[in-house]
């Protein structure tokens, strides 16, 4: 069997103090930096943004570097003190968020004191490499 996949698409709309996000296709390893890319500038350019909407009604298959940037992109909104709504979540991503242990770190408010780092300071402290044991 042969799968084609669907090219990630974004479509985004700013307004005031909120964005929001249309994404459509597969979020997959080939992909997920566009999408990461997108949220970090959009961040870095609305110093005052309250709001990421990320509309996920088109979003197709989701690999582990897909969830993987969804997780950073989660903790990129939270230091920024923004909060990360993941609308029209289909019932794929549902379950993999479920499956995952993630649904709730990505759909809970952001917590109080959390905009400490600004995004570049939070991508300058993110850990590169392997673990090590403690």
């Amino acid at each position: 069997m042969t799968t084609h996949p669907h090219p990630l698409r974004l479509t985004t709309v700013g307004i005031q103090d909120s964005v929001r996000i249309e994404v459509q296709g597969d979020l997959d390893y080939d992909s997920a930096d566009l999408l990461l890319e997108e949220v970090t500038a959009q961040l870095a350019a609305r110093p005052a943004l309250t709001d990421l909407h990320l509309s996920c009604a088109g979003l197709g298959t989701v690999d582990s570097m897909g969830l993987s940037a969804l997780l950073m992109i989660g903790r990129r909104t939270t230091v920024a003190g923004v909060r990360l709504h993941l609308d029209d979540r289909t019932a794929y991503l549902d379950r993999l968020l479920e499956l995952t242990g993630t649904l709730d770190y990505l759909t809970a408010p952001v917590p109080s004191g959390a905009a400490e780092l600004s995004v570049t300071e939070e991508m300058a402290v993110r850990p590169t490499g392997p673990d090590r044991p403690t």
